[in-house]
C-alpha cells in the first residue's frame, strides 16, 4: 500500500469511527393513549411519536412511553407512574422529555384529586430532572376534547381546570411548555372520537413538536437585570411576566423560556392580556412580549415620546431592533402612528378590528354609535378646539396610507364581519383599497358572522406564521 493510500485508508477510518460513535439525541415521549396513539390505524408508524421520529431524521433516537388510560395524579385510577412505560423511559436516560398528561385526569372518579395535581406534576418532572442526561423537559397541554357529558373525560374540565394547572406548574418551576389546546381547538374532525387525534391530527402534534426541538436560541440579552428594584412579578399562562412602571406609565415584560435568535418581539399596544393565545404561541417561540400603557393618548406625541424611550430601553437590553406591533381596537390606530413615524424600527403589522379612521369609532359619524367620551378625549389629547377641527383631523391611519406603503413592512389584518363597534367598511375596507392603491399589500382575514368581540384567532397559527415569516425576511 503507497503511502498516500495509507493516509486516505487512516482518514477513512477515523471518519467511520466518528460517525459511528456520534451521539444520538434522546427524545423520551410520555403520555396517556394520545402519545400511545389509540385509535389510530398502524400506530406504529402514525402516532406523533412515530412520526417525529421521520421528520427529525437519523440524528435522534425517539422512543414513545404513552401508556392508555393513565393519569398524572397520583391517586387515579391508573397512574402513569405505576407503570413500565414509566421506568423505562427513566432508564432510557433522555436528552429531551415531552410530557402529555391530564386528560384522563378529567374523569369524574379521578377529578376528585385533583387538588394534588400540580404537586405531582411537580414530582414527576422532578423526577426527570435528577437524571444524570439532565433532559430538557416540555409539558404539552392536553388537546381539547370534543365530547358532550359529564360521565368521562370532560371537556370543560380539561379547559377550566387542567389547562391552568400544567400552566401553574409551568410557571413555578420554570419548565417549557407548549400549547396543543389552541391548535387544535377549531379542528374538530380531527379527532376520531372527540378525544383522540388521528393521523393527520398527530401529524400536527409531531410537526410542533419538532419545530420546537429545531428552534435556535440566543442566549444573550440584559433585558430582566436592567428592571428596576420594585419590579413586580407575575405568571402569564406559564411564563414568567415583570411589572414595573416606566417613566410614569405602567409597562411588563413577559420572557420566552428560551430566546429565540436575535432575540425577536411582540409589541402589544392595547387591552394586556385580552385574547392571549398569539402571544402565548409566540413566546413558545421564543419571542418577548412587551406592553406600555399610554392609554388613552390616541398616540399623540407624548404617547410617541414615551415608546420611543421605552423602544430605546429595550433594544439597547438586547431585544431586536425592529418589533411586531399588535394592535386590537384602538391600539390599531396606536400602532400605525408608530409605525408611520418609525417604519425601520416594525418586522410587522398585526391589527385585529383595528380603528383606522377616528370619526368612525369613537366619533361615530358613520355606522358606529361610537363613544362620546373617548371623543373628547380624542380632542383633547391633539388639542383639537372644536367639531370642525376634529372632523378635519388627518393623521388616521387611513390618512396615512402613502407613508405606511413606503414603511415596507408586511401587514394583516384580522377582523369580524358583522363588527359594528369598529365597522369593517369604514376601517379596514377602506385601507386595504387605499394601501393596494399606492401599491402595498396587506392580507385580511374575514370572520364571517363575528362582531368586534371575540378578538384574535381561537388558534392563532395563520397570525404565527404570519409573523415568523416575516421576521425570517429581515
Amino acid at each position: 500500500m503507497s503511502f498516500l493510500r495509507f493516509i486516505l485508508f487512516f482518514l477513512l477510518c477515523i471518519s467511520s469511527l466518528s460517525g459511528g460513535a456520534q451521539k444520538r439525541i434522546k427524545i423520551a415521549c410520555v403520555g396517556n393513549s394520545i402519545t400511545y396513539g389509540a385509535t389510530i390505524e398502524n400506530r406504529e408508524i402514525n402516532s406523533y411519536p412515530a412520526q417525529l421520529a421521520v421528520m427529525l431524521g437519523e440524528r435522534y433516537d425517539v422512543r414513545n412511553f404513552g401508556r392508555s388510560g393513565t393519569t398524572l395524579l397520583s391517586k387515579g385510577d391508573y397512574p402513569y407512574i405505576a407503570y413500565e412505560e414509566y421506568q423505562e423511559a427513566l432508564a432510557f436516560l433522555p436528552d429531551w422529555v415531552f410530557i402529555k398528561l391530564g386528560t384522563n385526569d378529567t374523569k369524574p372518579a379521578n377529578r376528585v384529586f385533583l387538588d394534588g395535581f400540580v404537586d405531582d406534576y411537580k414530582k414527576l418532572i422532578s423526577s426527570f430532572k435528577q437524571l444524570p442526561s439532565h433532559p430538557r423537559i416540555v409539558l404539552l397541554s392536553p388537546v381539547p376534547a370534543f365530547v358532550e357529558g359529564d360521565r368521562g373525560i370532560t371537556a370543560s374540565v380539561i379547559r377550566d381546570n387542567i389547562l391552568p394547572k400544567v400552566r401553574q406548574v409551568a410557571f413555578e418551576t420554570g419548565t417549557e411548555i407548549v400549547n396543543l389546546y389552541n391548535l387544535f381547538i377549531d379542528s374538530p374532525t380531527l379527532f376520531t372520537d372527540g378525544i383522540h387525534p388521528s393521523a393527520e391530527g398527530a401529524t400536527i402534534i409531531a410537526q410542533r413538536v419538532c419545530d420546537y426541538i429545531q428552534t435556535k436560541n440566543d442566549s444573550h440579552l440584559e433585558l430582566i437585570s436592567r428592571l428596576p428594584s420594585n419590579t413586580g412579578s407575575f405568571n402569564f399562562y406559564g411564563f414568567q411576566g415583570y411589572e414595573f412602571d416606566f417613566n410614569g406609565r405602567n409597562a411588563k415584560i413577559v420572557v420566552p423560556k428560551n430566546a429565540a435568535k436575535g432575540n425577536p418581539w411582540v409589541w402589544r399596544a392595547r387591552f394586556w392580556g385580552h385574547e392571549p393565545q398569539f402571544d402565548i404561541a409566540l413566546l413558545e417561540r421564543g419571542f418577548h412580549i412587551v406592553y406600555c400603557d399610554v392609554a388613552e393618548l390616541f398616540g399623540n406625541k407624548e404617547a410617541l415620546s414615551t415608546w420611543n424611550q421605552f423602544y430605546k430601553f429595550l433594544t439597547k437590553a438586547g431585544l431586536s431592533k425592529q418589533s411586531v406591533m399588535e394592535g386590537m381596537s384602538r391600539g390599531g390606530f396606536y400602532i400605525y402612528r408608530w409605525a408611520t413615524k418609525y417604519p425601520k424600527r416594525v418586522a410587522a403589522i398585526y391589527a385585529d378590528a383595528p380603528v383606522l379612521d377616528i370619526k368612525s369609532w369613537p366619533g361615530g359619524k358613520g355606522k358606529s354609535a361610537g363613544s362620546l367620551n373617548d371623543w373628547e378625549t380624542f380632542k383633547n389629547d391633539f388639542a383639537l378646539r372644536c367639531e370642525s377641527e376634529a372632523m378635519a383631523f388627518k393623521g388616521n391611519p387611513l390618512d396615512m396610507t402613502n407613508k405606511i406603503v413606503r414603511g415596507d413592512y408586511p401587514i394583516l389584518h384580522v377582523v369580524g364581519d358583522a363588527d359594528e363597534v369598529v365597522p369593517v367598511e369604514e376601517n379596514t375596507a377602506l385601507f386595504e383599497k387605499e394601501i393596494k392603491k399606492a401599491g402595498g399589500g396587506i392580507h385580511v382575514i374575514h370572520k364571517a358572522g363575528i362582531g368586534h368581540h371575540p378578538h384574535s384567532l381561537q388558534n392563532p397559527q395563520p397570525i404565527v406564521d404570519f409573523t415568523l415569516e416575516a421576521y425570517s425576511k429581515k
